[in-house]
């Protein structure tokens, strides 16, 4: 699948993460690491890792691993998660998660600043692993701008991510940072289908049996339709800001409705310049 992504014109390939779910699900870190053997130009990226479920220290030394292993194309995606059965299996406390969040990035940072200590305990080798934040609540935003070098919320309309990105700007610059240094992305989930009815009733129930919930809760989030009406959504979320628009395909055949998505927005975008297109698989 990636390897196909990256044909289709993907510049990227993104993995979830669960480590207890109600269907199958492959482990984030374990499924890069074969993404990036499968590619040779496409970023790999997790979208997101849940960060306070695993061990900063363990992660550091596999993020480090996967950037040296896929040529410096590895970014690693943290977020909360919103789940408190999977944090109560995993053994963690769900009501500390943001605080975990922050602790663990701050962890992150700290392993990867050791290498080259001497006389010391370290984590080497390691290198530069762009960190961006997951999620679109106000501590997610303030999480992104303080100590994140992207952000990459889900479930937000153009409108939306327009305003939060605005937001997020501001903080930053008063945290004293430069805003031009945080990459900002956004998830898009589409159902690509000629009949536009179709292909979001295909979509939400996808999405209902993915996340145990009913079809009505993903109405207003699923971008559904012909490849020109999704590849336009897409374009405006580059016309708010967004650099990086990831494509999370609500169906079964990814490749296929990734493959005419990104024909269409090619051709909507050949004569302004197009952001990176990139997929999450299913």
């Amino acid at each position: 699948m990636a390897s196909g992504a990256e044909e289709a014109g993907a510049e990227g390939v993104w993995a979830s993460d669960h480590l207890f779910w109600g269907r199958p699900a492959t482990e984030c870190l374990t499924t890069l690491a074969v993404a990036a053997t499968a590619t040779a130009r496409a970023a790999i990226g997790s979208c997101v890792l849940q960060l306070p479920l695993r061990s900063p220290a363990a992660v550091a030394k596999q993020a480090a691993a996967l950037g040296q292993l896929s040529g410096g194309r590895f970014v690693l995606g943290v977020g909360a998660g919103s789940h408190p059965q999977e944090y109560a299996l995993s053994g963690a406390d769900f009501t500390r998660r943001g605080r975990a969040l922050d602790a663990g990035i701050a962890a992150l940072r700290s392993a990867w600043g050791s290498a080259g200590r001497e006389g010391a305990y370290r984590l080497e080798p390691a290198g530069d692993v762009p960190v961006w934040v997951g999620g679109s609540s106000a501590a997610a935003l303030q999480r992104a701008a303080e100590a994140g070098d992207g952000w990459v919320p889900l479930f937000v309309g153009p409108d939306q991510f327009r305003a939060s990105l605005s937001r997020l700007r501001e903080v930053a610059a008063a945290a004293g940072r430069d805003p031009a240094g945080i990459v900002p992305a956004v998830v898009m989930a589409v159902s690509v289908g000629e009949d536009e009815r179709r292909a979001r009733a295909d979509g939400t129930t996808w999405l209902a049996a993915l996340y145990g919930i009913p079809p009505k809760a993903f109405e207003r989030h699923v971008v559904a339709g012909p490849p020109d009406r999704c590849a336009a959504v897409a374009s405006d979320y580059v016309a708010a800001g967004a650099s990086h628009v990831v494509v999370m395909v609500a169906g079964d055949d990814v490749i296929g409705q990734f493959g005419a998505l990104a024909g269409a927005f090619g051709r909507r975008q050949a004569q302004v310049g197009a952001p990176e297109l990139v997929e999450v698989g299913a």
